[in-house]
């Protein structure tokens, strides 16, 4: 994406890709590239939530890894308030983990695992006043003091999963990736979670990178939204104008699947079912990568990589059908 630069933005991601090179047995050199990411340029405004949404194996999670240097990138960059962070870890900025239950040391009392940040980044002295730091995460995220006494395994999943956005916070971030956070959770401490990150988010100024694997997950927390596919982001635009006019036959589909809890407005709706699979990122399609899905693909769309169209203020979209689509594929079947 070549103009979707932003003044305020916190973090600017630029080219980022992450490509592994397969192995045909143990003891085989190189034999071909995964392009798990695929070049993805963005910005995420400080202070504000950006959403990224794909189906499973789209790249997101490990673009998530690569933003706090869990995964190296092997091109592009990361850059945070102006400082170059690629391939590194920077205590500003933390990841809160899908499921809390692998992310917390079962060893470990939740009071340890929240000092440990706090002593190795020496963001407090003493053994007083880091106990006190960890009485007041607890308090942040809604758990009582008793918590530090007790181990991951005594506390529920929506408890863990708090305790692990403790965590995060322990180390006073600036930036917060928050992968599939909610998903592994009951719907009712779905709400929850969200709506605590959302507190946090005002009280503390953080910036998120939210990543869901559907849109309905990122309705009520984003400000802005990116959809990705295959490694690449294929739509971007503020939250509201991507909900009520998608214009990327990609991110339609995934529109049109978020349910409708009116029976009478579900029945009357059209569904866009996608056909086959995601293509592997070893291989992917030439032209656009989702030709082999898209209902509406051309001959262009199979031959040529589409460029980015600004369809919209701060609204852009890679298909070269960005004006056709909405008469191509009506928003009846868009929430």
């Amino acid at each position: 994406m070549s103009d979707t630069a932003t003044p305020d933005a916190l973090v600017k991601l630029r080219d980022v890709q992450v490509h592994f090179s397969l192995k045909k047995g143990l003891f085989s050199g190189s034999h071909g590239v995964l392009k798990a990411v695929d070049g993805v340029t963005l910005d995420i405004p400080r202070g504000q939530t950006l959403g990224l949404v794909g189906e499973s194996g789209c790249g997101k999670s490990t673009l998530g890894r690569a933003i706090v240097g869990l995964t190296p990138p092997t091109g592009g960059s990361v850059r945070l308030a102006g400082q170059d962070e690629t391939g590194r870890r920077d205590r500003r900025i933390q990841m809160i983990f899908q499921d809390p239950s692998a992310s917390l040391n079962p060893r470990m009392t939740v009071g340890a695992a929240l000092a440990e940040p706090v002593r190795l980044n020496r963001l407090r002295e003493g053994r007083v006043a880091i106990e006190e730091r960890v009485q007041e995460l607890l308090g942040m995220v809604g758990l009582h003091a008793s918590a530090a006494h007790r181990y991951p395994h005594e506390f529920s999943g929506g408890q863990r999963q708090r305790v692990g956005i403790a965590r995060a916070l322990a180390c006073e971030p600036e930036l917060i990736v928050c992968d599939e956070a909610v998903s592994a959770l009951d719907v009712s401490i779905q709400a929850q979670i969200v709506v605590l990150l959302e507190e946090l988010q005002q009280r503390l100024g953080l910036t998120y990178l939210f990543i869901a694997h559907d849109l309905g997950a990122l309705k009520h927390i984003s400000h802005r939204v990116a959809v990705m596919y295959l490694g690449r982001v294929v739509e971007v635009a503020p939250k509201a104008e991507l909900f009520a006019n998608p214009r990327h036959a990609y991110t339609r589909a995934l529109l049109s699947a978020i349910p409708v809890p009116d029976p009478k407005v579900e029945k009357l709706r059209q569904r866009i079912v996608l056909q086959g699979d995601l293509p592997s990122p070893s291989n992917p399609p030439s032209g656009c990568a989702f030709h082999t899905r898209c209902p509406i693909a051309t001959e262009q769309c199979r031959a040529a990589r589409p460029e980015w169209q600004r369809v919209g203020p701060n609204h852009q979209a890679a298909c070269w059908r960005t004006e056709e689509l909405p008469q191509l594929m009506p928003k009846a079947g868009v929430v």
